[in-house]
């Protein structure tokens, strides 16, 4: 397994989302009020990047601006219609103040 830092803890605010380009991946990375998550960048209804969507970090939740749908940024798992697959979740880990994507 290897480590893609992406960034600095405090450059992602809560409730932000941002893409990121870790070894030919694209990973939306998000912010929720339990910390840092991510998730393949691209929504399992349609092909559009989550990472332009809105976070609800309460839920820990991301919306696909293209048709609303939401998936749990947790699991992965569709909270809302259309979208009845699940989005691809990615492991990360902050250590010394950097955010860190686990790549297999």
């Amino acid at each position: 397994m290897s480590s893609v830092r992406l960034c600095g803890s405090d450059e992602l605010e809560v409730g932000a989302v941002r893409r990121f380009e870790a070894e030919g991946v694209s990973v939306a990375l998000a912010h929720c009020d339990d910390g840092f998550h991510a998730v393949i960048d691209n929504c399992s209804h349609e092909d559009y990047p989550l990472s332009e969507g809105e976070v609800f970090p309460d839920l820990c939740e991301i919306e696909c601006v293209r048709h609303g749908s939401t998936f749990s940024l947790i699991d992965g798992e569709p909270q809302s219609l259309p979208a009845t697959r699940s989005v691809e979740v990615l492991s990360v880990r902050v250590e010394a103040g950097d955010v860190f994507l686990e790549l297999p």
